[in-house]
């Protein structure tokens, strides 16, 4: 009687190795984590198939389907075992005494959109319909983007309109959306126009119509001639649009550093019709869309001649005018996470 060659002996004891190890495996973790040592792509079964080269040439069509049938025993073993735990788990729990088969299911509850996603889509839809990108930058920003970019250096006292969560790799939590205009001039050719939806972040007190968190979106067009009364077009498309009704506004002198002129365009509250209430503090007006046109500093930041390009820019508060379209009284309760609350939307 011949003897086996060496490899035939090493898959037979594999196999008998493998079986062992299959009839001891006590959870079903433990032999999913079995099954891929074994048969996953670095595996130990198909990683024998890489010493075909090494097995003399009368033998290799042998060794290859000793190989397989190895592979498929394990797998076929794997899957028996498999069936085995399930069901030692469905018997457990069968026995378990909190068990009631008569028991009625509990109604499967199924999510929804937070109403500032809704709002946000929504105001992507009407700014690609009239050709702007929709684009995203990094909660996480650089002291230049976030500040000298935009026309204000270290010294500049408007460094003080905004409390910054300064992070220890000199880094910090973006304050606006308007730290993605350099990043956005940077990255497509002039003319362009996009806006930047996100998450902004500022250390002070919160009110009915403040937060440390809140939303924003940035607006920005470059191009050759801009205006002021282009930009309060696109506003006024806008607002009448997300609150689908006419809406009184008014423009106001303004002052932020990365624009000039500078205005705040603020919007009759929706929430006391203008009567007076906690989140316009009693005023009857919300200040809700700061907007201008591009100083030219920001616009050089960006690589731009300011006597080429102009361009205009707007930072409308997300969360502002969300509780504008739903009536919502106080912004605090857009990130409480109140299921009470987010369940009417």
């Amino acid at each position: 009687m011949s003897e086996l060659p060496d490899w035939q002996i090493e898959i037979d004891q594999a196999a008998i190795r493998w079986q062992a190890e299959i009839d001891d495996a006590a959870a079903l973790e433990a032999l999913r984590s079995l099954e891929v040592r074994a048969l996953g792509k670095a595996g130990e079964i198909p990683g024998l198939m890489k010493r075909i080269p090494q097995i003399p040439p009368q033998d290799r069509k042998a060794f290859g389907q000793a190989v397989n049938a190895l592979q498929a025993h394990v797998a076929a073993t794997i899957e028996a075992r498999r069936q085995v735990l399930v069901e030692a788990l469905i018997a457990a729990e069968l026995q378990d005494a909190t068990f009631d088969p008569a028991a009625v299911a509990l109604p499967l509850k199924l999510g929804h959109p937070h109403p500032l996603s809704t709002v946000q889509a929504d105001i992507e839809a009407i700014f690609t319909s009239m050709g702007f990108h929709v684009l995203d930058y990094p909660e996480i920003e650089s002291e230049f983007d976030n500040f000298e970019a935009l026309n204000i250096p270290g010294w500049h006292p408007a460094r003080e309109m905004q409390d910054t969560f300064w992070l220890e790799s000199g880094h910090l939590l973006r304050t606006h959306t308007s730290a993605g205009q350099v990043r956005a001039m940077h990255q497509f050719p002039a003319p362009f126009r996009a806006i930047f939806p996100g998450k902004v972040y500022r250390y002070e007190a919160t009110d009915a119509s403040h937060e440390h968190t809140f939303h924003q979106v940035e607006g920005l067009m470059i191009d050759r001639k801009v205006s002021v009364g282009h930009l309060l077009d696109s506003m006024r498309t806008l607002l009448s649009a997300i609150l689908q009704r006419e809406v009184e506004i008014r423009l106001r002198p303004g002052y932020f550093p990365f624009v000039e002129p500078g205005f705040e365009l603020d919007i009759r509250c929706q929430v006391c019709a203008g009567d007076g209430c906690s989140a316009c503090k009693r005023r009857g007006w919300l200040e809700l869309l700061p907007c201008g046109l591009v100083h030219p500093n920001v616009l050089r930041a960006g690589g731009l001649d300011p006597e080429e390009w102009q361009g205009w820019a707007f930072g409308l508060g997300l969360s502002r005018l969300v509780m504008m379209r739903y009536g919502v009284p106080d912004v605090r309760l857009l990130m409480g996470g109140d299921l009470r609350f987010l369940s009417q939307f």
